[in-house]
């Protein structure tokens, strides 16, 4: 059976030259990069290296790099430790989008629980946040504000610039989920005016099991691991070199690759979506049509119109060798509907009924027809078993 795999947002096949580059690590740098022997000494220059490579890639100091074990832990780190060190200033309240990755959701409410305010921004029809509205709801009780740079299920482009030079001007901290945005959005740190942002390798082509969390140099945030002095006495823990080496290769190979790849990907996009709009009815697209990256096409069939299991779907196509999700890997399986899609205003019956191709470097012009032909049958098969129903 043929297989196509049209799930990249929810993780990357690891490059053939990161995986040539961890492996030369874990012979040269299987020391402890905190060991004073020259093993030791050969093992942090290998991180060192690797967090100077990470920084030009993303425009940051190497200084303002630190290695976690991917998106979830740097987001739950930037959340809580920006929160509870302004917390000792007095600042409880906290301010996020309702259409955030759940690795950003649950440490707020967790806080919630905790003590601090809550506070969710109104997002479009889109999935979007308008920097007026982030500015309308901070004050000067406000200890965190955080608005993902790319949305994971939808592609949308936050404008993440605008929103950090009026919570600079406001002295307020700003973090930025930006897991979907390496190699397919514009990232320079500095640039984004962010105070923390979150990374992970694996997205784009580098090894699971590693990320990073950017914290601006001044930005008060406690640390997230307590234990020995590692990462700046930040994040405790023995480091583990030979994905840091992973992780800086992938990092630039992406950046290096990013404009000829968005091209391409975007000459995909436009295939797939008129593909679908000419071959199904009661198609609905989520997402920004311009302000989003080429490699997410988010669709949901209207419940008013098509009514489908998007449970079905999905299985339906994987029994056809088709890889793609409902949203979020991180969430596949779950009885609820997308709570990105329902802030979205999707009624709940739409959004269970819904379809994220997400596109990669290996995906074709011949991958994109397959699909779209396996959907259409997957389609035809569920409406003709609910007729006979």
């Amino acid at each position: 059976m043929r297989k196509v795999y049209l799930d990249y947002s929810a993780t990357t096949p690891i490059d053939p030259r990161v995986m040539e580059s961890m492996i030369a690590a874990f012979g040269s740098g299987f020391g402890n990069a905190s060991s004073v022997h020259s093993f030791g000494r050969d093992a942090r220059a290998l991180l060192e290296q690797s967090r100077e490579r990470i920084a030009e890639a993303f425009g940051a100091r190497s200084d303002e790099i630190y290695f976690t074990s991917g998106g979830t832990e740097s987001d739950n780190h930037a959340i809580k430790g920006i929160a509870q060190a302004a917390a000792r200033s007095g600042k409880n309240e906290i301010v996020i989008a309702p259409v955030e990755h759940h690795a950003v959701l649950h440490p707020a409410e967790s806080l919630r629980k905790s003590g601090f305010e809550l506070k969710y921004l109104p997002v479009d029809s889109y999935g979007g946040v308008d920097p007026s509205a982030v500015e309308r709801a901070v004050g000067r009780n406000t200890a965190l504000v955080s608005v993902m740079y790319v949305n994971n299920e939808v592609g949308t482009i936050n404008d993440i610039r605008s929103i950090g030079t009026m919570l600079r001007k406001a002295e307020i901290p700003f973090h930025s989920d930006i897991v979907q945005a390496v190699g397919k959005a514009e990232v320079s740190l500095q640039d984004l005016n962010v105070d923390a942002a979150s990374m992970s390798a694996h997205k784009f082509y580098g090894p699971k099991g590693i990320g990073a969390i950017f914290i601006r140099k001044g930005t008060a945030i406690d640390s997230f691991i307590e234990g020995g002095s590692q990462e700046s006495n930040r994040r405790a823990g023995t480091e583990n070199v030979p994905l840091a080496v992973g992780f800086a290769k992938a990092a630039e190979l992406v950046t290096d690759s990013r404009s000829v790849e968005v091209s391409r990907i975007s000459a995909l996009k436009q295939r797939l979506r008129t593909k679908l709009q000419q071959g199904f009815e009661g198609i609905l697209f989520n997402g920004h049509i311009t302000e989003a990256v080429p490699h997410i096409l988010n669709i949901s069939f209207d419940s008013a119109i098509c009514p489908l299991d998007g449970d079905a779907l999905i299985m339906g196509l994987d029994l056809m060798g088709v890889a793609v999700t409902s949203g979020s890997a991180c969430t596949s399986g779950s009885l609820q509907p997308s709570h990105v899609l329902t802030a979205m205003g999707r009624d709940s019956r739409t959004a269970r009924a819904t379809v994220r191709f997400s596109l990669g470097r290996h995906t074709s012009d011949d991958e994109i027809d397959y699909a779209v032909d396996c959907l259409r049958e997957v389609v035809g098969k569920i409406r003709k078993a609910d007729s006979k129903a």
